[in-house]
C-alpha cells in the first residue's frame, strides 16, 4: 500500500463508480509481482493523493498490492 503522508490522503467511493467502469479497473490490471496483464484486482480502494487518483487492490492470483493511477484518459 503507498504510504499515508500525513493524512494527505482523501478517500474516494469507488463503489459509486457504474458497474461497468468497476468491472473494467477490477479486470484490467497489471501485477509487477507475477509480470501478468489482466490478473484482476480484489479489495479496491480509492483515493485521491497531490491531486492524482488511485485505487489499490489485491492481485487475484498472487495477493500483492497492486496500484492503478487514473489518468485523464480513464474519465
Amino acid at each position: 500500500m503507498m504510504e499515508d503522508v500525513e493524512g494527505e490522503r482523501t478517500p474516494r467511493d469507488f463503489f459509486s463508480r457504474g458497474a461497468d467502469e468497476q468491472q473494467a479497473f477490477l479486470e484490467q490490471t497489471w501485477c509487477d509481482n507475477c509480470q501478468q496483464v489482466n490478473s484482476g484486482m480484489v479489495e479496491p480502494h480509492e483515493y485521491e493523493l497531490k491531486g492524482v487518483i488511485y485505487i489499490e487492490g489485491k492481485c487475484k492470483v498472487c495477493g500483492t498490492v497492486i496500484l492503478t493511477e487514473l489518468t485523464d484518459e480513464d474519465f
